[in-house]
């Protein structure tokens, strides 16, 4: 193998080893979206909910 590949496979083979090495920060990082996102969707719901009951409850006419 020629020097110049020789060294390109040692820079690859350490970027990999720490691409596996990082994979248990990237499962936080995931998780972290994931819950943002529900968060979010648990979010939006509400309002939803809450505003079509609002409504419902502000046309009650009470004589």
């Amino acid at each position: 193998m020629p020097p110049e590949l020789h060294h390109v496979y040692l820079m690859l083979t350490g970027f990999q080893a720490r691409l596996r090495h990082e994979q248990r920060g990237a499962t936080a990082v995931e998780w972290v979206i994931i819950t943002a996102v529900l968060i979010a969707l648990a979010t939006g719901i509400g309002v939803a909910i809450t505003a079509v009951v609002k409504g419902k409850a502000d046309s009650i006419k009470i004589d």
